[in-house]
């Protein structure tokens, strides 16, 4: 029997309960942090030696943390269904979890690439971009063709170049979940309109969402007991 596809939207809330800091919940980074400075292509061209010190600091937070249940959950549900998430999470969770099939919209914590290669739809090339892993990029650390190297993320300012690729996922999509985000960051908040008219949609998240959509069921659980609540509904279909 051919298996259904799932589309998995995930945010923030899904790694929390691992620890990861979340940006826009109460204690979070944003608290601490102007996002202008530190998540922002201006604020790198101002002060690149912040913005470094800030992802490194993140980096060695991720290092030590671990995936939840959520993300075994996910990754489990590849047992039964064409599975691909895409997150707007920079952690690697979700792959360490076990899932396969993985779309970045905001980059990859763990990667670096060189500074003068812009990330729009144009010439942005995965073939530019380093694996780091869990180490530390300090300004004069530089890329075969001599740029400064930079985080592998995308910055308020900048194109988001797979957001296409998420776009034909949804669309494909049998099902659609949506877990731990709160759907207020764009282009990613509007990848749920792409879903059929028929396909069912399901949001893991305890907090009110801003959005009115007939498809839409409300898990209203933080996202390790919510996803239990999402198989048992698959379970009993």
């Amino acid at each position: 029997m051919k298996k259904r596809n799932l589309a998995v939207l995930t945010g923030a809330g899904v790694s929390a309960e691992s620890g990861i800091s979340t940006f826009r919940d109460s204690n979070g980074l944003w608290e601490n942090y102007n996002v202008e400075d530190v998540a922002s292509i201006e604020g790198w061209y101002r002060n690149p030696g912040l913005v470094l010190d800030f992802y490194n600091t993140r980096r060695k937070e991720l290092r030590d943390a671990r995936p939840n249940a959520a993300h075994l959950a996910i990754a489990e549900l590849e047992e039964e269904f064409n599975v691909t998430v895409v997150t707007q999470n920079v952690d690697n969770l979700h792959e360490r979890a076990g899932s396969t099939r993985v779309i970045h919209l905001h980059g990859e914590l763990t990667k670096a690439r060189p500074e003068d290669r812009y990330n729009d739809r144009d010439n942005f090339s995965e073939e530019s971009v380093f694996d780091i892993g869990y180490g530390e990029i300090r300004l004069g650390d530089l890329a075969p063709d001599g740029a400064q190297l930079r985080p592998h993320i995308v910055w308020f300012g900048e194109a988001v170049p797979k957001i296409g690729q998420a776009i034909d996922v949804v669309e494909e999509a049998d099902i659609l979940l949506i877990v731990g985000t709160s759907l207020q960051v764009y282009p990613a908040a509007g990848l749920y309109r792409y879903a059929g008219n028929d396909t069912p949609i399901y949001i893991i998240d305890p907090k009110d969402v801003p959005v009115a959509d007939s498809r839409i069921t409300h898990i209203r659980e933080v996202a390790t007991k919510g996803m239990e609540t999402f198989k048992n509904i698959l379970n009993s279909k």
